[in-house]
């Protein structure tokens, strides 16, 4: 499966945003407003107001932290970060099997990814399903983490058995749409500095490089 998990926020952004979310509960709205008409039926979360002062100091930071992640640029090649927001499921809440639509109000969505910010300790269930053609798995990340993945995989979100699920979810608009090509992409590029760093640089290496940049070039938008 074509997926990223990393390190995203370090513990300080993590408790700045998990203070600033639970200060401002009146903020906390149905997740169908948000939703398509088809997920709508699926969806049972809360989502936190994005058009909220606090929701858009807080995901720009996340935003800034995306964008400036060398591994998730390499593995993105993301044109465009977009659609950010909170969202919060208790006891019973989930969200069924579902796309993501493939063009929002924000931009395209090439690949979609979850923030987890609250520890997986705390809650019981929330694990993020996501499935392809030849398996489905299911992802419980640390707080801070996050994980990146296709926007055309179905996914879901198990219900949640105790506590609470507080994640940030959002989009990216890539310059080059294929999943495939994005691949070698990624590969290509960490080959070419894995190389860099163990032996300098060289002819041989300026030449994958010189290949890397025509590829993207052919290949993006």
């Amino acid at each position: 499966m074509n997926y990223l998990i990393c390190d995203l926020l370090n513990n300080d952004e993590i408790k700045l945003i998990l203070e600033g979310l639970s200060s401002n509960n009146k903020h906390w709205e149905d997740g169908k407003k948000t939703a398509g008409s088809h997920a709508a039926e699926l969806k049972l979360n809360l989502q936190f107001d994005r058009n909220s002062e606090v929701s858009k100091k807080y995901t720009n930071l996340i935003s800034k932290k995306i964008t400036s992640n060398a591994l998730i640029k390499s593995f993105s090649l993301s044109k465009k970060t977009h659609g950010l927001m909170f969202t919060k499921s208790t006891k019973g809440m989930h969200y069924g099997r579902h796309i993501d639509n493939a063009y929002m109000s924000s931009g395209r969505a090439d690949l979609s990814f979850t923030i987890f910010l609250n520890s997986k300790d705390t809650y019981e269930g929330g694990e993020l399903s996501i499935e392809n053609i030849n398996k489905e798995e299911n992802f419980k990340l640390d707080a801070g983490q996050i994980i990146i993945y296709p926007s055309t995989y179905l996914h879901s979100v198990q219900e949640i058995i105790k506590g609470q699920r507080i994640v940030c979810v959002g989009w990216i608009e890539s310059y080059v749409k294929g999943i495939e090509e994005r691949e070698y992409l990624f590969e290509l590029d960490a080959g070419a500095r894995s190389l860099l760093s163990k032996f300098g640089r060289s002819d041989e290496l300026d030449l994958i490089f010189k290949s890397y940049s025509n590829f993207l070039r052919i290949l993006g938008d």
